[in-house]
């Protein structure tokens, strides 16, 4: 299950995202052009080795590229470094897909430290799985999977454009997406299946996101979000200006001028096009000035229309009158 995109939309440019995709970009391209020989140099340079970590090997000095007590930077310098083509593809796919919306929800600055704290616990989940390997890791997969954490606790009810079995391309939640995702990780450590991937890394990195999105997100950023603007549980009263919608902030950068937050300005334009049609229909109550005699409904939801005059029912047919020939008679009797 390989997403494509999301109907998730964003309300600020992500240049972290942008920012991280092209970093990851420059240094695969730069040690892919490395020979054999200097691409496994830079492995062991700047990957994280688990056994270097946690002070139980060394590096030979002619390799250490950072100053003894400073080992623990190769956590960092790790998250920027790819394997292989489809590595490097489908960790930025999943980061252009879900980052923007995570950025979106706690703000640049903020972002890029989350990204680097999933990056450090994946790092050291993986190590304390094996405090003695002297194997190193790299790639971008630990801090992303703390993204798909954030994105799985934010934005559960987004639609994801998935391409399933590389046959069919269809919309499912991302609860769904990232769920199944975070499943298949388990699935794979616990089956101890191997192929070089640090599987304990992505499910570290994922736990990591869902436990640090609470104290980074914006605080008027909910939970559970349904994937549009409008907060799950937000409260705005229509055609209030100024008056503080519960749960958004009026200071915020995020509010309209008008007080309204972002979620609401669709209604709010809805409802101003609506009172100019009303308007250049002279209906409302910028209806025409009644005509002397004549009479309006101003009740506040009426449209001030004149109440024109009933016309005068029509002469009906009747009965005609019945003479009886016979009085005498049975009067029931016709």
């Amino acid at each position: 299950m390989l997403p494509i995109k999301d109907d998730n939309p964003t309300t600020i440019t992500p240049w972290v995202t942008y920012g991280l995709i092209a970093i990851n970009v420059a240094v695969f391209l730069v040690t892919v052009s490395l020979s054999p020989q200097g691409n496994t140099l830079a492995t062991l340079q700047y990957g994280a080795i688990p056994a270097v970590l946690f002070g139980h090997a060394d590096l030979p000095p002619q390799l250490a590229v950072f100053p003894p007590g400073y080992e623990f930077l190769t956590i960092f310098s790790s998250m920027f470094m790819h394997g292989g083509w489809m590595h490097i593809g489908g960790n930025m796919l999943y980061l252009w897909v879900f980052g923007n919306n995570v950025e979106d929800a706690m703000g640049h600055f903020r972002f890029l430290i989350f990204y680097l704290l999933c990056g450090v616990a994946a790092a050291l989940g993986h190590g304390l799985l094996d405090t003695q390997s002297q194997v190193p890791m790299i790639g971008a997969s630990g801090a992303l999977a703390g993204v798909l954490g954030a994105y799985f606790l934010l934005y559960p009810k987004a639609r994801i454009l998935v391409w399933f079995f590389w046959v069919f391309i269809f919309y499912v939640p991302a609860v769904f997406v990232l769920g199944f995702w975070f499943v298949t990780q388990v699935f794979n450590f616990s089956s101890g299946a191997g192929g070089g991937i640090a599987w304990v890394a992505h499910i570290a990195g994922f736990i990591a996101g869902v436990a640090l999105i609470p104290l980074f997100k914006h605080r008027n950023v909910p939970l559970w979000h349904d994937g549009s603007h409008a907060p799950a549980f937000g409260v705005y009263r229509p055609g209030r200006p100024g008056r503080k919608a519960r749960g958004v902030s009026t200071s915020n950068s995020r509010t309209s001028s008008t007080g309204a937050p972002p979620w609401a300005a669709a209604y709010e334009a809805e409802r101003a096009a609506k009172h100019a049609r009303m308007k250049r229909n002279n209906a409302g109550p910028w209806g025409k000035e009644p005509e002397p005699g004549e009479t309006r409904d101003t009740s506040p939801w009426g449209r001030y229309q004149p109440n024109k005059p009933k016309p005068a029912p029509k002469p009906g047919i009747g009965v005609p009158k019945v003479t009886r020939l016979h009085k005498d008679r049975d009067k029931d009797d016709t």
